[in-house]
C-alpha cells in the first residue's frame, strides 16, 4: 500500500504539514502557519479514508526532522495496563506516558525532552496504589522515575526545575516514601509524597509548579493544595477523574511548551512538536480533544500542534455544545484539491461560552480522482494485461464506480483486479468476488468484498453503538442496502429485530452512520453508493438462490400494497412524508420489480402510460432506482429487443424502455453512446403510437439520452451524483 496515495500535495516541502509544523520533511525551517493561538486539526472523513494512513505519513515523513508523536487512542493496550491499578491509573494516563516515555527518549534536532510537570501529577495519584502504603506508592512512582530528567542533557543550574542531578528527584522521592511507617490511604502519605517532591525543587522549579497546579481549581494559588485536590479528583472517578485527567494532559504540553523558551531551546529546537491522535472519536481521544481546546479557549498557550481524526463530518457532537445540527455554526474548514487553508482565526476570542468548534481546523480527507485511481489500478496489473484492452477499461471503470473515489476501497480493489477477468457482459458487482489475501495472511484467498465489509464495517463500529448490538450489525446493515427511507427501514428493522430485547429504530441506525462517517442520500437508506453495493452484495449471497434478497423485497413489497390499497380505498395515493418516491405505488412496484416481479411492473407501466407521459417518465425512473439481483444480468439484451418478449407493441416498448432506464439508473454498469441511442429509439416508438399525450415523450428522450451518453444518472441523488464527481 502506497502510504502517501493521495496526499502528496499534503506531504511536500512546502505543502500543509510542513508550514504547520514549520520544517519540511527534508529538514528545511518553514514559516509556520498560524501564531500562538493554534487550531487542533481534525481529519474528517469516514471509513476508508485514509485519515490513519496519513497520519503515520505524517510520522514517516516529519518524525526525524521534529518532534511527531503517533498515539491510537482505540489501542486497548492503555486500558489493560491502567486495570492493574484501577485508582492510580487511567487510560489517560498511560497514553500520556507513553508519549513522555518516547520523547524522553527522542534522538532528533534539539535532544529529549523532560516532563517535571506531568510527573508531579502522576506521582500524586500514586497515592491511589492498591494497598496505598509508602512501599506501594513509591513502586507506583517508580514507573514515572525518567520522566523529570532529560536523559543525557542534565542541567545543574540553579535555575533548572531541581537542585542537583535530576537523576536523583524520583531516587529521594521513592527513598523518602520507603522509610515512612504510615497508615494505608492516609492524608499523611500524600504530604510525605508532596514533601518529597517539594524538597529538591528549584526556585524556577517552584514557581513552574505554583503557576500549574496552583491554578487547579479550587486550589486559590496553592500548588500543594491544587496536587491533593488533583489526586481527590481522580480517585473519585467520573466527570471528576475526567478533570483532572484533562489537566494531566495540560501538564504535558506545558512541558513540551517549556523547552522551547530555555536559552538551548532557542538554539536548538526547531519548529513545533506535534501529538497525532488516531481514532480520536473514541472515549481517550475525545477527552484529549476536549481537554486542549477548552485550555485554549480559555487563554493557554503551547505550540504543541494536535492533529486528531473525525469520522462525521462537522468534526463531532462534542464540539457543538448539544446545540441541534441546524444551530451550530461549522467550523473552518479546507479541502486540499482547493488549495492552502486560509488565515484560521478564532471567533469568540476569550468567550467561555463559545464553542469547543471555533478552535478547530477541519481537513477534508480528499478523495481519489479518477488519474490517481486509474493509476492505482494500473500498476497493480498483471505484467501480461495488454494496456487499453477492454478487460483493463472494464475493470478501471468497475473500480472507479464501486470505491467512489474511496481510497481504501480503490487500493483493496485495484489489488484483487490485479488477475481478474471481468465476465462477459458484467455487472460491477462480479468483482467484489475477485479472491484476495491480506499482505502477509497465511489464510487462504476470500472475496475481496468481504476483506472489505471487515476493514470498512466490523472493524470501525459506531462508537455509541450499544454492546448488544455489536454481533449483529453488519448483518442489520445488510438487511438494509435495500431500504430507500426511515418507513422502509424501520419495517426490515421490525422485522429482523423479532425477538431481540433492546430494538434499533431506522432514526438510531441513520444517527449511528452519520457519527461513523457515511454519508446519506435523500433516496438511499445507506447513501454510500460503495458501501450499498457491498452490502446488497453480500445480502444476495447470505442464502442459496438469493433466498435472504427476495424475502426482503417481498416483505417490503408486501408492506406498500398494504399501504397502496388504503391510500386508494382513502382516494389519495399522494406520500408526502416520503423522499424516496412519488407515491406508494411506485415504492410498492420498485420492490417488485426486483423480486421476480419484472412482468408485473411492464403491465403496470403499459396500461398507465396513456394520458400522463410527465407523470408516468417520473413514476419510471422511481421504479427504475433498484439494484439488480445477482446471477445473469440480462436488461441489456432485454433493452435492446434480443429477448422475443410478445404482446402488443405498446407493452414491448415499455419493457425495453424498462430495461434501458433500469441500466441507467442502478449505475453498476457503462452506459455510454450504445445505451443513449437505445433510449433515443425507444421513445421515439413511444412518440409515434396512437395515444395521448405520446408526442410529449420526445423531449425527455433528449434529455435523458445526453444524460445516458455522459454517464450520468437520469435521476439524480445525492450518491449517485458524486459518481465521478470525487475531488
Amino acid at each position: 500500500m502506497h502510504e502517501d496515495l493521495g496526499f502528496e500535495k499534503l506531504l511536500k516541502d512546502e505543502g500543509f504539514f510542513a508550514h504547520l509544523l514549520g520544517r519540511s520533511p527534508s529538514g528545511a525551517g518553514r514559516e509556520p502557519l498560524y501564531g500562538p493561538d493554534l487550531p487542533v486539526v481534525l481529519l474528517t472523513g469516514g471509513p476508508g479514508m485514509g485519515k490513519g494512513r496519513l497520519l503515520r505519513a505524517v510520522r514517516d515523513s516529519f518524525a526525524s526532522k521534529v518532534p511527531v508523536i503517533h498515539l491510537d487512542c482505540a489501542s486497548p493496550v492503555y486500558e489493560a495496563r491502567a486495570a492493574r491499578q484501577p485508582d492510580a491509573r487511567s487510560a489517560v494516563t498511560e497514553a500520556l506516558l507513553e508519549v513522555a516515555e518516547r520523547l524522553c527518549t527522542w534522538q532528533g534536532p534539539g535532544g529529549s525532552f523532560a516532563f517535571p510537570r506531568l510527573f508531579a501529577g502522576l506521582a500524586v495519584i500514586a497515592t491511589g496504589a492498591t494497598d496505598g502504603t509508602p512501599a506501594a506508592v513509591a513502586t507506583e512512582v517508580e514507573r514515572y522515575a525518567e520522566l523529570p530528567q532529560r536523559g543525557r542533557l542534565r542541567s545543574l543550574g540553579t535555575g533548572d526545575f531541581w537542585k542537583g542531578v535530576t537523576r536523583g528527584v524520583a531516587r529521594n522521592l521513592l527513598t523518602a516514601l520507603a522509610g515512612q511507617q504510615l497508615d494505608p490511604y492516609s492524608a499523611a502519605v500524600t504530604s510525605a509524597l508532596l514533601d518529597a517532591l517539594f524538597e529538591p525543587l528549584a526556585p524556577r522549579g517552584r514557581v513552574e509548579l505554583a503557576r500549574i497546579y496552583g491554578s487547579y481549581t479550587g486550589a486559590a494559588g496553592q500548588p500543594r493544595h491544587g496536587l491533593r485536590d488533583l489526586a481527590a479528583d481522580f480517585r473519585a472517578g467520573g466527570q471528576t477523574r475526567k478533570l483532572a485527567e484533562g489537566f494531566l494532559f495540560r501538564a504535558l504540553r506545558e512541558d513540551l511548551e517549556g523547552a522551547y523558551p530555555t536559552a538551548s531551546g532557542w538554539l536548538r529546537r526547531v519548529g513545533r512538536p506535534a501529538l497525532l491522535l488516531d481514532h480520536s472519536e473514541s472515549p481517550l481521544g475525545e477527552l484529549l480533544l476536549r481537554s486542549v481546546l477548552t485550555d485554549r479557549r480559555d487563554g493557554q498557550r503551547d505550540r504543541v500542534v494536535i492533529v486528531g481524526t473525525a469520522r462525521r463530518a462537522d468534526g463531532g457532537t462534542f464540539l457543538h455544545g448539544g446545540l441541534p445540527p441546524d444551530s451550530v455554526r461549522p467550523p473552518a474548514s479546507f479541502r486540499p484539491a482547493d488549495g492552502p487553508p486560509e488565515q484560521w482565526v478564532r471567533k469568540d476570542r476569550g468567550s467561555a461560552t463559545a464553542p469547543l468548534a471555533d478552535g478547530v481546523l477541519l481537513l477534508r480527507m480528499p478523495f481519489l480522482t479518477g488519474d490517481e485511481q486509474r493509476r492505482e489500478t494500473e500498476s497493480r496489473q498483471a505484467p501480461s494485461e495488454p494496456e487499453g484492452s477492454a478487460n483493463r477499461l472494464r475493470i478501471d471503470s468497475a473500480v472507479e464506480r464501486l470505491s467512489g473515489g474511496r481510497p481504501h476501497t480503490v487500493i483493496r480493489l485495484a489489488a484483487a483486479a490485479a488477475a481478474f477477468r471481468m465476465p462477459a457482459d458484467a455487472n460491477d458487482r462480479d468483482l467484489l468476488d475477485a479472491p484476495f489475501r491480506l499482505p502477509g495472511d497465511d489464510a487462504s484467498d476470500r472475496p475481496v468484498a468481504d476483506v472489505l465489509l471487515k476493514e470498512l464495517v466490523q472493524d470501525q463500529l459506531p462508537v455509541r453503538l450499544r454492546s448488544e448490538h455489536l454481533p449483529h450489525w453488519l448483518d442489520l446493515l445488510t438487511h438494509l442496502s435495500v431500504a430507500h427511507d426511515e418507513e422502509c427501514a424501520d419495517v426490515l428493522l421490525r422485522h429482523h429485530q423479532a425477538g431481540h430485547v433492546h430494538d434499533l429504530t431506522a432514526h438510531d441506525v441513520s444517527a449511528l452512520l452519520v457519527d461513523t462517517g457515511w454519508s446519506s442520500c435523500e433516496r438511499h437508506f445507506i447513501g454510500d453508493f460503495g458501501l450499498r453495493q457491498l452490502l446488497v452484495h453480500r445480502l444476495y449471497g447470505l442464502r442459496p438462490g438469493g433466498a435472504a434478497w427476495y424475502a426482503d423485497h417481498h416483505l417490503l413489497r408486501d408492506h406498500y400494497a398494504g399501504r397502496a390499497a388504503a391510500d386508494e380505498e382513502a382516494r389519495d395515493e399522494r406520500a408526502p412524508e416520503e423522499r424516496a418516491f412519488r407515491t406508494v405505488t411506485a415504492h410498492r412496484m420498485n420492490h417488485h420489480l426486483v423480486s421476480g416481479g419484472v412482468d408485473d411492473v411492464v403491465g403496470h407501466l403499459a396500461d398507465t402510460l396513456p394520458g400522463r407521459p410527465r407523470e408516468w417518465c417520473a413514476e419510471l425512473l422511481d421504479i427504475a432506482q433498484a439494484p439488480y439481483p445477482g446471477g445473469t444480468d440480462n436488461r441489456r439484451e432485454r433493452a435492446l429487443g434480443l429477448a422475443d418478449m410478445g404482446g402488443p407493441a405498446l407493452r414491448r416498448t415499455v419493457d425495453e424502455l424498462l430495461h434501458a432506464v433500469w441500466l441507467c439508473e442502478e449505475r453498476t454498469r457503462p452506459t455510454g453512446p450504445e445505451t443513449a441511442r437505445t433510449l433515443t429509439e425507444l421513445f421515439s416508438s413511444l412518440s409515434r403510437m396512437d395515444f395521448e399525450g405520446a408526442g410529449q415523450l420526445r423531449k425527455t428522450a433528449t434529455h435523458w439520452s445526453e444524460l445516458a451518453a455522459n454517464e450520468q444518472p437520469l435521476l439524480r441523488c445525492t450518491c449517485t451524483e458524486q459518481l465521478g464527481r470525487r475531488r
